[in-house]
């Protein structure tokens, strides 16, 4: 391809693109009911939560290549060759050095990551189920019974 042609096809592409917003959503009418149909059941919540603990769990075992066959000192196998390396002037010492501290560092933030959405799942469930219990107790007469809808309609309006 040709350099004008290759300008000419980045002009027909730029041209073609649209810079507004554009917002998916479910078009009026017969098709659309007009009410939310999105629904997460506490169960979901939990199974989420659980996966994110068992895949930190297994994260943390298996993926630690800093620390695997680890010396006296503390230093994994890993880091053992690379400084074997770079004792025999091998360039390739340093970069397996990089190679395990950037490991090191993206296996941290997916740990942390699991760790967030477990935790973060577990907390919400406790907190809608503390909500929902605070708003039926809200909605009591004291003498236990349910406040009647014409009541409810007041707090909307």
């Amino acid at each position: 391809m040709a350099w004008d042609e290759w300008d000419s096809a980045k002009a027909d592409v730029t041209a073609q693109r649209q810079t507004q917003m554009r917002l998916n959503q479910l078009p009026g009418g017969p098709g659309g009911s007009g009410q939310a149909n999105l629904v997460v059941n506490q169960d979901d919540l939990g199974g989420v939560g659980h996966e994110a603990f068992m895949l930190h769990s297994q994260l943390q075992k298996e993926a630690d290549i800093a620390g695997a066959g680890a010396d006296k000192e503390g230093a994994g196998s890993t880091m053992q060759a690379a400084a074997a390396l770079k004792g025999s002037n091998f360039a390739l010492g340093d970069e397996l050095e990089t190679t395990v501290s950037v490991w090191t560092s993206q296996v941290k933030s997916v740990l942390q990551a699991c760790a967030h959405i477990s935790n973060h799942l577990d907390y919400s469930k406790k907190a809608h189920a503390e909500n929902d219990a605070a708003i039926a107790a809200s909605l009591r007469n004291r003498d236990g019974s349910a406040v009647p809808v014409s009541r409810l309609t007041e707090y909307f309006k």
